[in-house]
């Protein structure tokens, strides 16, 4: 007991006076621990009369009745990293039992072996390069117990390392043994040990260890913790954005040959200055377009107009590239276009209620013809303009025949003016029978008014 006192004792020592930063690893991929270790028969279960064993984890911390302490270096350990934080271990323990449980015993020679694989959970809970290390670990091994017998167990291993230094920590164990036959001895092993790691690898020759190596496998400089300058601009290779041509640290390494605040690399004109904005080229009208795509180099213009000012032919404010109407005036709310007026529209409408269609037919007659060509022409002076064709009958006749027939007709008209250059962008058609009556219905002259078609406006639906 005074033993592992003192080793504990050492451990804090040595512990708060390093900074623990490192594990066993990659780097670092073979340990070795030294210690004592404490056989303890009772916490078992399978509670007996006679108080060798209790019941499971009874009294686990009984160290003065219960443990049995070789007053000596009783265990070592040698261990390999094997990857993903896993580290597979072989341990070797003496000890001699004078207690089993409240049972004394004849002094009896313990040995074992035991074969382990730990996962360690240090990276998992608290990131790489923490001090506080616990571990889980799985294995088997071979106990012999004097002459009295010897036997397999099956193991299960809670530990904890403390990382006092870059490569030594304190390693405590608690170890169950499961002998799977009652006439052998299942028991706890508990373990206190210094434990060191070595086996640092240096990958590039460059005499530095690949745990402190920041470019591990490329040959570099100790000032630059293991990475190269390549182009001795005192920026290593890792931070210098141009590695193979000097240049200065507030350009990441970089030069800036024609001197404008803007490194080479992001300078599309590097050999004349010029503005961040264009990427280090020069603007000499200060349009945002550069000197070598504008063609306008002296005259403001916008980029999409190759660095020009756009034109205004017909001088309505609106410009050339929003003006649907280019060459006629009109207000810039119709995109430059002339609006229809209402008297234009009714004209139309003067002009369209006029014409006329074989009897009980769509077909237009050909003398209505040329009143649709004028009406057509004045129609595409508002080239912004949409209009429905309205077909309106009277109310003789059946219903269904009326709206079929008015439909018909407006569809007639529409085809008609499609064919003679208006866009079928512009036109829509709909029939309304006898259902929008301008005249009474009960004199011949009133029902010739109400045979017509109209025209109307069709207003955009985000106006």
């Amino acid at each position: 007991m005074k033993n592992l006192s003192r080793l504990l004792l050492f451990a804090a020592l040595v512990f708060f006076g390093t900074n623990a930063v490192n594990a066993q690893d990659k780097n670092n991929p073979w340990g070795i621990s030294i210690g004592v270790n404490a056989i303890d028969t009772y916490p078992v279960g399978d509670a007996m009369a006679n108080g060798m064993r209790g019941e499971f984890l009874d009294e686990f911390y009984n160290v003065d009745d219960h443990w049995n302490i070789l007053p000596s270096v009783s265990t070592i350990e040698v261990s390999r990293y094997v990857g993903d934080g896993f580290i597979f271990g072989v341990r070797g323990s003496i000890n001699k039992i004078d207690k089993l449980g409240d049972v004394s015993a004849d002094d009896l020679a313990y040995y074992s072996v035991d074969g382990m694989i730990a996962y360690s959970f240090r990276d998992a809970l608290f990131g790489e390069g923490g001090w506080f290390d616990p571990y889980l670990g799985i294995g088997g091994g071979y106990t012999f117990l004097d002459d009295v017998s010897s036997f397999g167990t099956a193991n299960g291993t809670v530990g904890l390392r403390l990382w006092l230094s870059d490569n030594i920590n304190l390693n405590l164990t608690s170890t169950y043994k499961h002998a799977f036959e009652d006439r052998y001895v299942k028991h706890f092993q508990h373990t206190a040990g210094i434990g060191f790691v070595f086996g640092g690898t240096d990958s590039d020759g460059d005499g530095i260890y690949d745990d402190e190596d920041e470019c591990p496998e490329t040959p570099g400089l100790a000032e630059f913790n293991g990475c190269p300058d390549t182009d001795g601009d005192g920026i290593a290779d890792k931070d210098d954005a141009c590695p193979d041509v000097a240049g200065l640290p507030e350009f990441n390494g970089c030069p800036d040959t024609d001197g404008d605040g803007i490194a080479d690399p992001e300078d599309d004109c590097p050999e004349v200055a010029g503005v961040p904005a264009l990427n280090g080229c020069p603007d000499a009208d200060g349009d945002g377009v550069k000197d070598s795509e504008d063609e306008c180099p002296n005259e403001a213009g916008p980029a999409a107009n190759n660095g020009c000012p756009y034109a205004d032919s017909d001088n309505d404010g609106v410009l050339d590239k929003d003006d649907d109407c280019p060459e006629v005036a009109g207000p810039a709310s119709n995109n430059g276009c002339p609006e229809i007026t209402v008297e234009v529209l009714e004209e139309l409408n003067v002009q369209v209620r006029t014409v006329l269609f074989d009897l009980n037919k769509s077909t237009i007659q050909q003398d209505s013809q040329s009143t649709l060509d004028d009406v057509i022409e004045t129609m595409k002076e508002y080239p912004n303009t949409r209009f429905l064709i309205e077909g309106h009958t009277d109310s003789q006749g059946r219903d269904e025949y009326n709206m079929k027939l008015s439909q018909e007709r407006a569809q007639s008209v529409k085809d008609y003016m499609e064919s003679h250059g208006l866009p079928a962008t512009r036109l829509s058609s709909q029939g309304f029978g006898e259902e929008q009556p301008v005249a009474t219905n009960a004199t011949a002259a009133g029902r010739a008014k109400n045979r017509r078609v109209e025209l109307s406006l069709i207003e955009d639906s985000n106006e």
